[in-house]
């Protein structure tokens, strides 16, 4: 195994290029970060290519030499199989920075940092989920909650600098999966209640342009519900934020609460598994609007 020093500038291996590890690779290419990618999916790593990033044919051939490894999976068993059954862990070099920015919850991030600790003591273990969409992903303009140790910082500062807008960092590992677990359980209600709003207006006779224009400017005026109440109102479900990875963070939500009630969040646990069964998991966020009765109306235009 190559050992490294604690600088930035060294390889950033990507490992997952869905729609918002893809994003992130640009950025990273973007700002001048030599870049490595994997994905299972060689559909999806390929057109990184074009950018200038290298696209590795396994994840341990991702990993060689990189001074920093972003994993961006869906799940906590997806990041357990490709960086331990995988054996990726192994061909990690000494001193590298492991930043684990996917949303996989509290206990499977606790779970994840022991195990790393207990194999590669000289690998630094980053907790760094983030909060945004494709859009500001895009941008890198992403909201990066990141947790660990001090040492990590320099190393990954550079490449979170190209892929995000502000990094907050909140102490041990663990406590940016705690915040990002906060923060998206605001962000379901957020998003439920612009639905649920809208089939009221709809049962109403209220036109969505006339809602619009009573809250536009105002205290109730906040960016994200403005921007899913025109998504919702346009019938455009095309995915940003996934509704099944939304769920998956409210599921993650409950289970971190450790049996402590949380009835609003239940319900809409509740709600959003139905929206996902009737087959709305892999469009935005804002097709929480499709599981409620009048969206079959006519839409009207804003």
């Amino acid at each position: 195994m190559t050992e490294i020093s604690l600088e930035p500038g060294h390889v950033v291996a990507v490992l997952g290029t869905g729609i918002m590890g893809s994003a992130m690779a640009r950025n990273l290419v973007a700002a001048g970060l030599r870049t490595t990618v994997w994905d299972r999916s060689e559909q999806a790593a390929a057109p990184l290519a074009d950018v200038g990033a290298l696209v590795a044919a396994s994840p341990q051939e991702a990993v060689l030499d990189a001074g920093m490894v972003i994993t961006m999976l869906p799940t906590a068993d997806a990041v357990e199989s490709v960086m331990f059954a995988g054996e990726v862990t192994d061909a990690l070099a000494r001193g590298a920075v492991w930043a684990q920015m996917g949303t996989i919850g509290v206990a499977a991030t606790t779970r994840l940092a022991h195990q790393l600790g207990r194999l590669r003591p000289g690998v630094l273990f980053v907790d760094a989920p983030v909060s945004g969409s494709k859009g500001p992903a895009e941008e890198g303009q992403l909201l990066i909650l990141a947790s660990g140790p001090a040492a990590a910082e320099a190393v990954v500062a550079s490449a979170f600098s190209a892929i995000g807008r502000k990094t907050v960092w909140l102490g041990a590992a663990g406590q940016g999966s705690r915040m990002k677990l906060v923060v998206n359980s605001y962000l379901s209600f957020l998003i439920e209640g612009v639905a649920e709003t809208l089939e009221l207006a709809s049962r109403l006779g209220i036109d969505p342009a006339g809602l619009d224009a009573v809250i536009e400017g105002g205290p109730l005026d906040a960016p994200l519900a403005d921007a899913k109440l025109h998504k919702m109102a346009r019938g455009d479900f095309a995915p940003e934020f996934p509704l099944e990875w939304a769920l998956k963070d409210v599921d993650l939500a409950i289970a971190a609460a450790d049996g402590d009630r949380l009835p609003l969040l239940e319900a809409l646990s509740r709600q959003w598994h139905a929206a996902v069964e009737a087959g709305h998991g892999r469009q935005d966020i804002s097709a929480a609007r499709l599981a409620l009765g009048s969206q079959a109306r006519p839409v009207v235009r804003i």
